[in-house]
């Protein structure tokens, strides 16, 4: 058996100082073999830089995932060169840079990691339930883990089920809290509708409370600004038989 810790997305420099200080502590007391990181709102602004896409490794992250802010920082779109960072699948294929999943090995086994974006309520995108069909006929290890990066619970839910018994797990990411939903889907699918945010606790979503209580009382456009304060960490301890493909135990955590 071995365990998976998928962290949901970091929020800032505040998320990823947090992130730098916690992430070794959780993954020697879980006795973690591999780590997801989201890290699409890890620059300071949203996006990824490579500044922050470096503290992100340099905390023990050992693929990165992104969604609808991945390429934000026009600055840093060479960022996605790198084979441990990864960008939505379901982005179109010709004259979009990156790529949507990647393979890492782990010398006795290995483990994909994809990266799809929803379409409900977001940018109308290539048809994920389609794209990940696709996907799967490409990759060749039973170990594959897949970042839904969407807005609505209903299409996180139906990929879950979709992919139940093809995949090891499906974690939801992109609302920022982390739901209590997380099981076992049959065939062995680890599941959760989102894994969370990591970054200031009190806020909304990672951005300092009266300008988003602003926005919604008022309808008029406001500057968001990341918040500050104590800050959390959330996600899934997942363990895995590497064997063949499936999940035998979800956890979720909260690091404060």
């Amino acid at each position: 058996m071995k365990r998976l810790l998928f962290i949901g997305d970091v929020v800032g420099k505040a998320g990823c100082d947090f992130l730098a200080a916690k992430l070794g502590l959780v993954k020697r007391q879980y006795g973690i073999d591999v780590t997801i990181v989201n890290g699409e709102n890890s620059a300071q602004g949203n996006g990824v830089t490579r500044y922050s896409m470096d503290m992100i490794v340099s905390a023990g992250a050992d693929i990165i995932t992104t969604g609808n802010h991945a390429f934000r920082r026009r600055e840093a779109l060479d960022i996605y060169e790198e084979e441990y960072i990864i960008r939505p699948a379901n982005y179109p294929e010709e004259g979009c840079i990156g790529r949507g999943y990647c393979v890492l090995d782990m010398g006795a086994y290995s483990v994909a990691v994809v990266n799809l974006m929803g379409t409900a309520f977001m940018d109308p995108l290539d048809n994920p339930f389609t794209k990940i069909d696709d996907i799967l006929k490409e990759i060749e290890v039973p170990n594959i883990f897949v970042d839904f990066h969407a807005e609505a619970t209903s299409e996180k839910k139906a990929m879950g089920y979709h992919l139940e018994g093809r995949v090891t797990g499906v974690f939801g990411t992109h609302t920022h809290v982390q739901t209590a939903d997380e099981a076992i889907l049959e065939g062995g699918t680890a599941y959760i509708t989102d894994a969370g945010m990591t970054g200031p606790e009190r806020s909304c979503l990672g951005v300092e409370i009266q300008p988003a209580v602003d926005r919604f009382r008022y309808h008029m456009p406001v500057r968001f600004k990341e918040a500050s304060g104590d800050c959390f960490m959330c996600g899934v301890v997942v363990e895995f038989d590497e064997r063949d493909g499936k999940s035998h135990k979800i956890e979720r955590i909260i690091v404060r």
